[in-house]
């Protein structure tokens, strides 16, 4: 079994996910606008330019996404992507590229639980939690 994110966007899933790759070391593996679909397959008027579906790889995990195909685009809510990093500098790395042109919802920062804890919404509306495996002085493995 995979578990893999699927992301909604306002017509700039391309853009976020050359982003992603770039940032998070991976590598932009698939593709395909709404007009790439087949003959008969159902597409948005108007959205010929925009993404169907893509995938970032990073090692053996993916990352999906498109460019949200309704007529009214609304910012996920209820679901956060989180990233864990062996070293609490490469999370605060991560957190404040996150975080240029986002809003941030809580500051990068020691918790009782990690040297490195954060939680911000980057500028393409998807919100990250970004964690450093490393654990604060007293917590327990």
């Amino acid at each position: 079994m995979r578990l893999s994110p699927y992301l909604f966007f306002d017509g700039n899933c391309i853009e976020a996910f050359h982003w992603y790759a770039k940032l998070l070391d991976g590598k932009v593996a698939y593709v395909q606008t709404f007009g790439e679909t087949p003959e008969g397959f159902p597409r948005p008027e108007g959205k010929d330019d925009q993404v169907m579906h893509a995938q970032v790889h990073f090692g053996d995990q993916i990352l999906m996404g498109c460019d949200n195909p309704m007529d009214k685009y609304t910012e996920p809510s209820g679901i956060f992507v989180a990233l864990g990093f062996d070293s609490t500098e490469r999370a605060s790395e991560v957190y404040e590229a996150l975080s240029e042109g986002g809003q941030v919802r809580m500051p990068f920062g020691e918790t009782f639980w990690s040297k490195g804890f954060g939680l911000v919404t980057d500028r393409f509306g998807i919100t990250w939690v970004v964690n450093s495996d490393e654990m604060s002085a007293g917590a327990e493995a």
